[in-house]
Formats: structure tokens, C-alpha cells, sequence
């Protein structure tokens, strides 16, 4: 969930978000330097996504019945099942799609796929492209459609890493390599066809969301 949306959801534990000003939130939860668009968006957003309802005609905000459970989201459940957001799609080459930074839906996943007892900071992305297809994570190559599965606590990037590198505001997956000899990063594919890495400065706009730890295939039917 984007940071934005978490802080509205908390507020509207105790205030009614109905009877607030977007300025009023944006100064409540510590956003107050944003844009009203930018906070309407996000609570249209915890609409969308059931966590609230806003009545404003009526002057009334309250949580959804689903709410409290799918705002936890990221807890295993009967039978080892983990309950994984699914933030967006990412490149499998060059970094064009935007990593939205919102939830389209959830990943009902057995802990023995993702290879994890607890699912703590784990997200998913979906594959786009077919430059990682001879990346092994867990054993499994990346293609197209595919989930990722995202370890957003592990940052700290180690050359060989298969990343979610966000350049310039955009996602893409792609084997970390930090050349330090020649003083730049290098995000390179690992694919059957010939895709050309991305290179970059230590100071450029990028940054690394996390590691990728496992794939989801996507079934061929």
C-alpha cells in the first residue's frame, strides 16, 4: 500500500475523513507540503479498493466490513496460504512501464512457492517483456506475465541480485551488477534475445525496491 494511503487509513480510525478538507488530511498525516489532487486521488484509491467509504453528502466516513482484514494484507493464513499485494507491472527490458505504486489486487500464494515461513514485505509485480527469461529465482525463469515476487526489506543490492530497480519514476527487473572498477551500476538482462543493459552513475535517479526471491508462474493453457 502507498505510504499516502496507510496514513489515511489510520486516520480514519479516529477522525471522520468526511467531515475533513483534503488540506485538513494532508496536514493530519503529515503530508501537508502535497497537492489536494494528490490526497483525493489516494482516498479514491482506498475507496476503489474497499478499505472505506465516504458518504460526504451525508457527512459520513467509516471502514468497510473487509477492511481490517485486507488492510493487513500481508498475513498467512489457514493452510499456509499468504494474502501478497500485487503492485503494478514492471519491464522485463527497457524501463517504460510506471511503477504505480498501488495495489490492483491480491496473490493467494502457498508459503512453500514463495519459499518464506512469514510474508513480511513481500509484494508482487507482473512481468512484462522477456528479457529476464534465462534469470533462475527459486529455480524459475522470468517470462512474460509472470509474478515476482518482491522482498522489499532487502535494498542493499549485491552484483548477481535479480532487482525492482525504479529509474527515473519507472520499474524494471534486472540482474544488479555493481561495477565498481569502472565507477557505474549495470542492470543487466539475462534473456534469449539480445537486449542491451542499462547503465548508470552511482548518483542518478534510481533506486533498488527490493530483491526479487521468487516467480509465480503463469499457467499455459
Amino acid at each position: 500500500m502507498h505510504p499516502i494511503q496507510a496514513k489515511l487509513l489510520r486516520l480514519s480510525d479516529s477522525e471522520n475523513l468526511a467531515k475533513l478538507s483534503l488540506r485538513a488530511m494532508a496536514d493530519a498525516i503529515g503530508e501537508g507540503a502535497e497537492s489536494p489532487q494528490k490526497i483525493k486521488h489516494h482516498l479514491v484509491q482506498l475507496e476503489r479498493k474497499g478499505f472505506i467509504r465516504i458518504d460526504r453528502d451525508n457527512g459520513v466516513a467509516e471502514r468497510t466490513p473487509s477492511s481490517a482484514s485486507r488492510s493487513v494484507g500481508l498475513v498467512s493464513g489457514p493452510g499456509g496460504l499468504f494474502s501478497i499485494p500485487i503492485v503494478g507491472t514492471a519491464n522485463c527490458g527497457p524501463a517504460t512501464v510506471f511503477a504505480e505504486q498501488n495495489i490492483d489486487g491480491f496473490l493467494r500464494v502457498s508459503s512453500r512457492l514463495v519459499g518464506r515461513k512469514r510474508p513480511d514485505g513481500l509484494f508482487a509485480v507482473r512481468a512484462d517483456g522477456s528479457s529476464m527469461n534465462r534469470a533462475m529465482v527459486g529455480g524459475r525463469p522470468i517470462d512474460d506475465g509472470d509474478l515476482v515476487i518482491i522482498d522489499s526489506m532487502s535494498k542493499d543490492a549485491d552484483t548477481g541480485d535479480v532487482v525492482l530497480a525504479v529509474i527515473d519514476g519507472k520499474a524494471t527487473i534486472k540482474k544488479f551488477i555493481n561495477d565498481r572498477e569502472n565507477g557505474q551500476v549495470v542492470l543487466a538482462a539475462q534473456s534469449s534475445y539480445d537486449y542491451e543493459p542499462i547503465y548508470l552513475h552511482p548518483d542518478d535517479n534510481f533506486e533498488i525496491n527490493g530483491k526479487a526471491v521468487s516467480v509465480v508462474k503463469r499457467p499455459k493453457v
